[in-house]
């Protein structure tokens, strides 16, 4: 496996779990606010992490990731797409997997 593809993987991971945490902390609010008013401070803990830190290297990832394999800007944007709809990194991930190693991983 490339290590390029290795980056987006993690990346794709990373950003795509804690974009599913936010969202899942986000609908306790609509079930019990008294619980929410104890993970507010989580909120906006995993909030600025997604959005200001782990969103822009995901980013980058996709954008090294389309440059090295010569994928085409609807691809990329598509790949950006996914940092915003939960579960939809963990597809997209799987789609360029496919596209970009057919017949399988690599062996280590």
């Amino acid at each position: 496996m490339d290590a390029t593809f290795r980056r987006y993987r993690t990346m794709s991971f990373v950003t795509g779990t804690t974009l599913l945490i936010l969202f899942a902390t986000l609908a306790l609010h609509s079930v019990d606010l008294t619980l929410w008013k104890h993970l507010f401070w989580f909120v906006e803990v995993v909030g600025v992490g997604h959005g200001v830190v782990l969103y822009p290297i995901y980013m980058i990832m996709c954008f090294n990731l389309v440059m090295k394999f010569r994928l085409n800007l609807l691809l990329l944007a598509g790949m950006l797409l996914a940092g915003f709809v939960p579960g939809l990194a963990f597809y997209i991930e799987y789609r360029m997997r496919l596209r970009l190693y057919p017949e399988g991983l690599p062996a280590r």
